[in-house]
Formats: structure tokens, C-alpha cells, sequence
């Protein structure tokens, strides 16, 4: 078992002793940055983990009642996912289920999918069976990945994913395969004179492609000196803003 600290946010906790994938400022990024609206009835987290992400969409969507499933493989993350939920204000409105979302066949489809995907398809494998699932893609690839979000989310749906920038093309081409079609894109740099490591993607599913949106956010402008853009983003979970 780990001996990570709980992670406090300004509505909830998440704990995070027994997840594979602690918390991270991938995570917060997407749950943050996905577009959430009051015409949304359903959500799917795919990969929950520690629940992170389902907390943040419960959050942004209580004003309208917002539903949101989450999937998640792996047993010690499920339990932790879903002790996080149940002391959570919105345990009512987020649902669990242990699967692998390329098993996971509910009876309607979803508004949003948003994932935090593994990523580090050539890096050497960490020790660990369950950080191996949770860091590379042999659990969930980035074709079955976007099968399943095609799958699962409504015509004119939202699929929203963060990646490694210099996966954006391929998820691309794949989402622009499966009939989900580019609509927003920004790319995270750490500092202004930093490159591009991280892409947040958004598509929608069954819209006729048009020029996306694209931007740029940069979190900081020295260590622990945030950007304004990042703490606008971010400021209503994280405690320090």
C-alpha cells in the first residue's frame, strides 16, 4: 500500500493510497478544461482511478443534475474511487462499475466521455502490474479507446482526452475515422519557453467537421508562480487559488 497523502480539493478529498495513478495536474486539467453544459444529462469517466475527474464533472454539472458513470479495471482503484465518492456531496449522482470500458455496454449513451488515457506506449515498463495498466496503453489503446468513446456517446456528444502532444495526430486521424470530428484543442506548455507537452482534445460525434478552436495555456511563469489563465481555469478546486 502507498503512503500518499490525501489530496484536498475545495469541495472534496480524494485519497489516494491504494490507485495505481495518484493525483495529477494531467487530471485536473481535463476535469476542468472539458466542456460541461446544461444540456448535458450523462457523463463517463473512462479510467477513473481515483475518481478525480467524476468529482470534478459532479461538481461542474450539480446546478443541473448532471449523471455521471465511471469504469475503472482495477480493484485497489475502484475501492479507493469509490470511498472518495461516497464522502463525496455528489455520491448519488456517480456510479462505479469495474470494467474495461471495451466491456462496458450500458443501456443509453453519453453527452460527455472524457479520459485521462495511459500514455507512455515506448517508455520501459514500471515495476508493478497495476502502475503498468494505468501508465501504458496495453490495457487500453488508443484505437479501442476511441472505438469505445464512438461507441458510447451520443450524436453531437463531446469526447474529450489529455495525451502527450506528440500523440495529438494520431488520436486525430483515429476520432476522424470513427466519426468524431475535431472541435477544440489546446496545448499545455509549463512555462511560456517550454514546449508543448501536454494536448487537450475535444470532439464531437456525428458533426461535420469544421476548423477546431485552438489555444494555447501555459500553468506557470516560474516554480510555483502560476499564470492567471491556470488559476482562472483551475481556481475552483484547487485550495491555493
Amino acid at each position: 500500500m502507498g503512503r500518499s497523502r490525501p489530496f484536498r480539493f475545495k469541495r472534496f478529498t480524494v485519497r489516494q493510497e491504494r490507485a495505481a495513478m495518484k493525483v495529477g495536474t494531467d487530471g485536473v486539467l481535463l476535469g476542468a478544461w472539458c466542456t460541461v453544459d446544461n444540456g448535458m444529462g450523462r457523463a463517463l469517466d473512462i479510467g477513473t482511478g481515483t475518481g478525480l475527474i467524476a468529482l470534478m464533472l459532479a461538481q461542474r454539472g450539480e446546478a443541473y443534475g448532471l449523471e455521471i458513470d465511471a469504469v475503472e479495471p482495477d480493484a485497489a482503484a475502484l475501492a479507493e474511487a469509490t470511498d472518495n465518492i461516497g464522502t463525496s456531496p455528489w455520491s448519488e449522482r456517480i456510479k462505479l462499475t469495474g470494467t474495461f470500458v471495451q466491456e462496458f455496454f450500458p443501456p443509453y449513451r453519453y453527452d460527455l466521455i472524457v479520459c485521462n488515457p495511459p500514455y507512455f506506449i515506448s517508455s520501459l515498463l514500471p515495476h508493478g502490474e497495476s502502475r503498468t495498466m494505468a501508465r501504458h496503453d496495453r490495457g487500453l489503446n488508443c484505437a479501442e479507446l476511441v472505438a469505445a468513446a464512438a461507441r458510447l456517446c451520443k450524436p453531437g456528444g463531446g469526447f474529450a482526452v489529455i495525451i502527450p502532444t506528440e500523440q495529438a495526430g494520431s488520436y486525430i486521424t483515429e476520432c476522424d475515422f470513427k466519426g468524431l470530428a475535431l472541435s477544440r484543442r489546446t496545448d499545455v506548455r509549463t512555462t511560456a519557453s517550454a514546449a508543448p507537452k501536454r494536448t487537450l482534445l475535444e470532439f464531437l460525434s456525428g458533426e461535420p467537421a469544421t476548423a477546431p478552436r485552438r489555444g494555447e495555456l501555459v500553468i506557470q511563469t516560474a516554480p510555483s508562480e502560476y499564470t492567471p489563465q491556470y488559476r482562472e481555469l483551475t481556481r475552483e478546486f484547487y485550495l491555493k487559488f
